[in-house]
């Protein structure tokens, strides 16, 4: 395996981003799980006591989840309270989805003497609070389906209406230029690079940070203009479309990050490239296997998405919107899924925690950083390799693409990919919402630096990073 010549992010300094994360951002998602069990407790008690003493059969059930839901909320609050005192983390329960990984690692952490909430890496104590999270449902009869992030991507979706409406709009007006467009690659260039920008800012509404946003500040966020590209610290777009317009009918891999609005980006970004460009057949979506990181893609988050688009009382159409542009647009990617010219890399059915079928996704739930892929997870490498382009989107994507580890910011980003550089043509989207970065000019990152700007973690700045592949 693969050894970065740095270390680790940690959250032993009170001045970094990690520790912030471990102080502050955790306790919040953590106790946000344990209200919204309290709540469904509540509403599980209440339709107990409403159900009539004779059907006993089904007051047995609710008594059953609603103890289950307390057994949960015990355990998480004492997650809660270890984290904050730096206790030990203890080894994953086995709960039949993969843990060993996790297991193993914390064990050697442990014989370094850097396994407590504290010590640990960040990006490895990161996913394995996600992995535990997990275990506490997964060992339960009646609560392993639940998705305790659910609600919150959902809400999230609806205060989205607006940029959605206006992108399908946009997309629309692009019908009627679908004949030429195919033969003019200077202004499929310029959409592309359209395209690209709004699937990169997309990531705005990462819930796992933007929690306390007003509807108004997500709308802001949404909204792409040409200001933003001065916060565009490496621009690779020129070089990207360049790869693209080599493809024949190629197939493009989407390694998604975040549900709602950023999922619905990536879907124009990929109706774009299989509708109006002659270079892309076919489009792979790869999601989570698990509730990871608040507010990434689940199978079923993906086919919800389409559903809910369309389903007119789901998203209210501003005043004076074409709701028939919108409706139109996802009419086409319904078809697209089921002719499989947009596809997943697990059943749509897949339950969370998997199945047998979807062992190839088990690696993107996993701690290890992506340069191990090809001897983690040979499967998932060997699918990748056959893709014209893997686009990799956000801010977790891009701290395992690097390993999370204390780069200077102007390594080169092949240098960063370890092992994994020419494995597979990539293109990585991530706007800065954690301190890793590389790729970036040696001045300018001095500069950055020196201002005072939590440049690395505000999610103002982006990267755009591209890497051909060919390369063993």
């Amino acid at each position: 395996m693969f050894t970065a010549p740095y270390p680790p992010y940690d959250p032993t300094d009170p001045a970094g981003f990690s520790y912030t994360t471990v102080v502050h951002r955790w306790p919040v998602i953590i106790t946000g799980v344990i209200d919204r069990l309290h709540r469904a407790s509540h509403e599980l008690c209440l339709e107990q006591n409403a159900a009539p003493d004779s059907d006993a059969a089904a007051k047995a059930a609710l008594g059953v989840r609603i103890e289950e839901a307390k057994g949960i909320i015990e355990k998480i609050s004492k997650l809660k309270y270890e984290m904050g005192r730096n206790y030990a983390m203890q080894p994953i329960p086995a709960d039949g989805e993969p843990a060993d990984s996790y297991n193993a690692e914390l064990a050697r952490l442990a014989a370094e003497e850097k396994n407590t909430w504290f010590t640990a890496p960040w990006l490895f104590a990161e996913c394995y609070l996600y992995r535990l999270l997990r275990s506490f449902f997964a060992q339960t009869t009646r609560w392993a389906a639940f998705d305790p992030f659910a609600s919150q991507k959902t809400d999230t979706f609806r205060g989205s209406a607006k940029a959605i409406y206006q992108l399908a709009t946009t997309m629309h007006e692009l019908d009627a230029e679908r004949a030429t467009l195919q033969s003019d690659p200077d202004k499929l260039g310029v959409l592309f690079k359209e395209m690209i920008q709004m699937c990169l800012w997309g990531n705005a509404t990462d819930l796992s940070l933007l929690t306390h946003l007003s509807a108004a500040d997500i709308a802001a966020l949404q909204t792409v203009g040409p200001a933003r590209a001065a916060f565009i610290l490496r621009d690779d777009q020129a070089a990207a479309w360049r790869h693209v317009r080599g493809l024949a009918h190629g197939r493009v891999d989407v390694v998604l990050d975040n549900a709602g609005f950023e999922l619905f980006t990536d879907l124009v970004l990929a109706d774009f490239l299989v509708t109006y460009t002659p270079h892309v057949a076919s489009v792979v979506f790869h999601p989570k296997l698990i509730p990871w990181f608040v507010s990434d893609v689940t199978p079923a988050d993906f086919a919800d998405t389409i559903s809910s688009l369309l389903d007119p009382s789901f998203l209210a159409p501003p005043e004076g919107t074409n709701i028939e542009h919108l409706e139109r647009m996802v009419a086409r990617w319904k078809t697209y899924v089921e002719s499989g010219v947009f596809a997943l890399s697990v059943p749509a059915s897949t339950p969370l925690g998997g199945s047998a079928e979807s062992e190839v996704a088990e690696f993107w739930t996993g701690w290890a950083p992506y340069w191990d892929m090809r001897g983690r997870a040979r499967g998932l490498w060997g699918e990748l390799r056959g893709s014209g382009l893997v686009i990799f989107k956000g801010d977790l994507n891009y701290r395992k693409l690097t390993g999370d580890v204390q780069w200077p910011a102007w390594t080169p980003f092949a240098t960063a990919l370890g092992p994994l550089a020419g494995s597979f043509p990539l293109l990585s989207l991530r706007t800065n919402k954690a301190d890793v970065v590389v790729g970036v000019e040696r001045e300018v990152a001095e500069r950055l630096d020196k201002s005072g700007e939590k440049w690395r973690v505000d999610g103002r700045y982006a990267l755009i990073s591209f890497l051909a592949g060919g390369v063993e």
